[in-house]
């Protein structure tokens, strides 16, 4: 009777060891490095460019999890949790993102971090859920590795406000021509040596021309949208100020057209945060930071400034069935799987 017992433990034992990973779990699990994986996460960093209303585009550092579920009657969804790090293009700017340089850690990097729901059926690909938020590198950290380099500070510091001024009437006496207003206020930081304000920010066309300017208010954005993207520093010196601004113009774009949704509003005050029930499938076009106005924000927060369209649809039982779906070489395994996630780090980790 011992022996009988001894060996149904033995062979429970051998099943849980050479049991596939996931199987009767309801969903099948691929590595996160997996080319599978890193298409349809790919397609989530698109997805996320493609809505995004304010701030910077976005690329992939890391893949985090991932989990297929199968979905009545037909495809699959794709379950996924991804990282993400800011470029240095603006979410207007037209830049391929293949050309777009990654914001270092020494430029106080920000991190993305963000669940996707991607429904695989008939081989076309659609986002079902999408959910971000992101959070710069601690000013501590970044001290750590480059006590001089220079940290994030608030949109609506006095300094900041001052330098998108300043900047900005430079750039429209030196433009001599189309009047440009601020549209958003889009990085701000503070060097210490030396000592400085770096500001980064958007500006629109108007129907105004800068010689004749009386009162800014009063000019109107074009219906052919024209956007630029502004960088300035501003350096504090005893005998006076040194500003000195560079901008990039974007191609006009038809009257309601904007790659990042509809035309910005300028003069509204920023966004408040989104309730936690599922996203609506409502666009709000860029907000403009208007000079003078609170706004303690550092960075805009994918949670705010990514504002996905698409439908939600739960990822529960009710449209997702069991699959009982081992891994690629893990049959008869001896020992524990190897780890599948987190996948590998493309840039760096904050």
């Amino acid at each position: 009777m011992k022996s009988l017992v001894l060996l149904l433990c033995f062979a429970q034992l051998w099943g849980c060891q050479s049991a596939p990973q996931g199987a009767g779990l309801g969903f099948r699990e691929l590595p996160c490095d997996d080319p599978e994986t890193e298409h349809v996460a790919l397609i989530a960093v698109d997805y996320l460019n493609k809505h995004l209303l304010q701030g910077f585009r976005q690329i992939l550092n890391q893949i985090d999890k991932v989990k297929v579920w199968s979905r009545r009657p037909f495809g699959e969804v794709y379950e996924l949790e991804i990282d993400t790090l800011e470029t240095i293009c603006h979410a207007l700017d037209p830049t391929p993102l293949a050309n777009c340089s990654v914001r270092q850690q020494t430029e106080h990097a920000v991190e993305g971090d963000c669940d996707f729901h991607i429904l695989k059926q008939d081989g076309q690909f659609s986002v079902l859920h999408a959910q971000c938020h992101s959070t710069p590198d601690s000013a501590e950290d970044v001290r750590k590795f480059c006590p001089r380099c220079p940290i994030l500070i608030p949109f609506n510091d006095t300094n900041v406000v001052h330098t998108v001024k300043t900047a900005l009437a430079a750039f429209n006496a030196q433009n001599n021509g189309t009047y440009f207003k601020l549209v958003e206020i889009s990085r701000a930081q503070n060097v210490p040596f030396p000592v400085s304000t770096l500001v980064e920010f958007v500006i629109a066309a108007t129907d105004c021309t800068g010689q004749e300017v009386t009162d800014p208010a009063k000019c109107n954005l074009l219906a052919e949208k024209q956007y630029g993207f502004c960088k300035a520093t501003l350096i504090h010196r005893l005998g006076g100020e040194e500003v000195s601004v560079a901008c990039k113009l974007f191609q006009t774009q038809p009257a309601n057209a904007n790659p990042a949704g509809p035309a910005p509003t300028v003069g509204q005050a920023a966004p408040v945060a989104p309730p936690a029930s599922p996203p609506e499938s409502v666009v709000v076009g860029p907000v403009a930071v208007p000079l003078g106005l609170p706004d303690h924000r550092t960075h805009h927060d994918l949670r705010h400034a990514f504002s996905p369209v698409a439908s939600v649809e739960s990822a529960s039982g009710e449209v997702l069935h069991s699959r009982n779906v081992g891994q690629p070489g893990d049959a008869g395994a001896a020992g524990p799987a190897a780890p599948l996630c987190p996948g590998r780090v493309r840039y760096f980790n904050i």
